[in-house]
C-alpha cells in the first residue's frame, strides 16, 4: 500500500547557475555529472558529496517512493546548500534558484511532492523577504533552516523577526543539523559528522528555542525537527529537572520546558524501534512524523516498517504518524 507523508527528504538541483557575484574565493557549488546516474556536488574544486539522480529527477523519485510505500514527500534542500557562509546577496541568488527548482518539482507532480524552501538567514530581513516569496509566489509550505547560523543558535534574539514572520505566515519551519558543534572532536571518517555530530547539534537548537523564550513568544509557530530531535529526548528530562530546581533557569522560562517541547514536531529517523518508542513517549504520539533522509545513504528505506516495529504501537498511532500529524504540521489538514 502506498500512503503516508515523508517530511524529511532532500533535493539537489541538476545544475547550479554560474557565479556572477563580485566576491572572490566564494564557495559556490557546481555539479559534475558522471553520465551514469550520479553527480558530484563540487565546492571550491572539491567533491562535497556524490549524489544520485533521484536528488532532482521527480519521475525516478516516484518509483522509489512507491517501493518504499510513501505517498508524498516533503522536499527540502540538502542542508549544505543553505549557504549561510556566503555573502547574503550571493546566497539569495543561489537559494532562489534552488527554491525555483523545488517549486517546479512540486508543480510537475502536485499529488506526490510538497516543498520547503531555503532562506538566507545570515541576513534576517532578506530571509523574511525570501520566505514571503516562497509562501506566496512559489506556493511552498515553509522553509528548512539549520539549528544554528554560523555558530549562532536559532534561539538567539536576532532571529526573532524571522520566527515572528514565519508564525504570521503560517509557514512550516523544518530545522536540521548542519556543521555541528564539536565536529573537530570526532575521530574517524568525515561521514561521522552526520552520524554522530548532528544529534547533539539538533538538541542544542531545540534547547535554544526553549531557553531563549522563542517558543514561548510564538506559540503558533509550526516547528519541526529532524532525526527525532537528535539527543534532545535525553536532554529534556535534565532541562526539566533544572527548571524545577534552579531558580535562574526557572525565572528564564515561563512554563515547563516539556510544555514547549510538546508543541513541536519530530521525525521518526532514529534507526531503532526502542528509541522511537522513547521519542513518541517523550513528545506525544500527535507530534511524530515519518522522516527518511531520502535519497542519501543514511536514509531509512523502510519507514513504515520502522514505525510498525515500535513496541506497543497501535493502528491509531501509526495513522497519526503516517498522515495526520504531518498534515497538521504542514498546514494541509
Amino acid at each position: 500500500m502506498i500512503h503516508g507523508i515523508d517530511v524529511h527528504t532532500h533535493f539537489i538541483p541538476e545544475q547550479f547557475p554560474a557565479y556572477v557575484g563580485k566576491g572572490k574565493d566564494i564557495p559556490w557549488p557546481s555539479m559534475n555529472h558522471e553520465g551514469c546516474g550520479h553527480a558530484h556536488v563540487m565546492i571550491q574544486g572539491k567533491n562535497y558529496r556524490t549524489v544520485p539522480s533521484t536528488s532532482w529527477a521527480g519521475d525516478q523519485r516516484i518509483v522509489e517512493m512507491d517501493q518504499m510505500g510513501i505517498g508524498r514527500q516533503v522536499v527540502s534542500p540538502m542542508p549544505e546548500l543553505l549557504s549561510y557562509w556566503l555573502p547574503a546577496d550571493d546566497a539569495t541568488v543561489l537559494l532562489r534558484h534552488i527554491n525555483d527548482q523545488i517549486a517546479a518539482l512540486c508543480n510537475d507532480h502536485p499529488k506526490r511532492f510538497s516543498g520547503l524552501g531555503a532562506v538566507p538567514l545570515q541576513d534576517v530581513d532578506k530571509a523574511i523577504r525570501e520566505l514571503e516569496h516562497i509562501m506566496k509566489a512559489q506556493r511552498l509550505l515553509g522553509a528548512e533552516i539549520a539549528t544554528h547560523v554560523n555558530g549562532v543558535s536559532i534561539g538567539d534574539a536576532r532571529f526573532e523577526p524571522f520566527f515572528a514572520a514565519a508564525e504570521s505566515m503560517g509557514a512550516a519551519i523544518f530545522m536540521h543539523g548542519l556543521r555541528p558543534a564539536g565536529k573537530e572532536r570526532l575521530v574517524g571518517p568525515a561521514a561521522l559528522e552526520q552520524v554522530v555530530g548532528f544529534p547533539g547539534d539538533v538538541a542544542l537548537g531545540i534547547a535554544s528555542l526553549i531557553t531563549g523564550g522563542m517558543l514561548a513568544r510564538h506559540p503558533k509557530l509550526r516547528s519541526g525537527f529532524s532525526h527525532g530531535g537528535g539527543a534532545f529526548p535525553i536532554v529534556l528530562p535534565r532541562l526539566e529537572h533544572g527548571w524545577k530546581n534552579s531558580p535562574p533557569i526557572r525565572d528564564s522560562i515561563p512554563e515547563s520546558p516539556t510544555v514547549y517541547a510538546k508543541r513541536c514536531y519530530y521525525d521518526t529517523l532514529v534507526y531503532h524501534p526502542q528509541t522511537l518508542r522513547y521519542v513518541i513517549d517523550t513528545f506525544g504520539a500527535d507530534r511524530i512524523m515519518i522522516g527518511t533522509d531520502y535519497p542519501f545513504q543514511i536514509a531509512d528505506r523502510d519507514p513504515h516498517g520502522s514505525v510498525q516495529a515500535v513496541p506497543g504501537i497501535d493502528e491509531k498511532t501509526m495513522r497519526m504518524i503516517r498522515d495526520e500529524n504531518p498534515r497538521r504540521y504542514l498546514g494541509l489538514a
